[in-house]
């Protein structure tokens, strides 16, 4: 099971998003270091427009580097430059929903779903889904849910509900 964390284009106007923050400069020629804040790591491949500080640019490079991208784009030129815009945003327009796996959904379409338990308990409302190096998290109240197949044995997105295995111990309050 995997989430993939982007913006549905049904869910948006004709804003741009935020896709990737700068964190750093790297080398002398005006490349930066890029933490994404999407899973569609092909949104910075080469040609790709890019909103950076209001103004468009052009992914005129695209490589990852110790599990980050890292981009040369149109108008930076030097480390000076590349340095200067550390902690900005890069933004783009999503047109297009990509294509998920049988077994992948979007976060966003999680939030708000009712979580009952196989015993037909139900749980609350997915307030979030917090990231986590192992997995994702399901937020309900106080309950976080590992989003693995051993606790969400289903997600229906038809109906909103998603299904999960307890365990003892899992839930606030309950002894192990």
């Amino acid at each position: 099971m995997l989430l993939r964390n982007t913006v549905r284009p049904q869910n948006r106007n004709t804003d741009p998003v935020r896709i990737g923050q700068i964190v750093g400069a790297f080398g002398l020629k005006g490349e930066v270091k890029v933490e994404p804040l999407t899973d569609f790591w092909e949104r910075f491949e080469k040609g790709t427009r890019l909103r950076l500080k209001g103004q468009w640019v052009t992914v005129e490079g695209y490589r990852e580097h110790k599990n980050r991208p890292m981009l040369r784009l149109s108008g930076i030129d030097s480390a000076t430059i590349a340095e200067g815009l550390q902690w900005e945003y890069l933004e783009a327009i999503i047109d297009e929903e990509p294509e998920l796996d049988e077994d992948e959904y979007f976060t966003a379409d999680l939030i708000g779903m009712k979580v009952v338990s196989t015993d037909g308990r139900e749980l609350g409302e997915v307030e979030d889904v917090i990231e986590n190096p192992a997995h994702e998290l399901l937020k309900i109240g106080e309950i976080l849910i590992p989003v693995v197949k051993e606790f969400v044995k289903e997600i229906d997105l038809e109906n909103e509900v998603i299904t999960v295995q307890l365990i003892p111990g899992l839930l606030p309050g309950e002894l192990e």
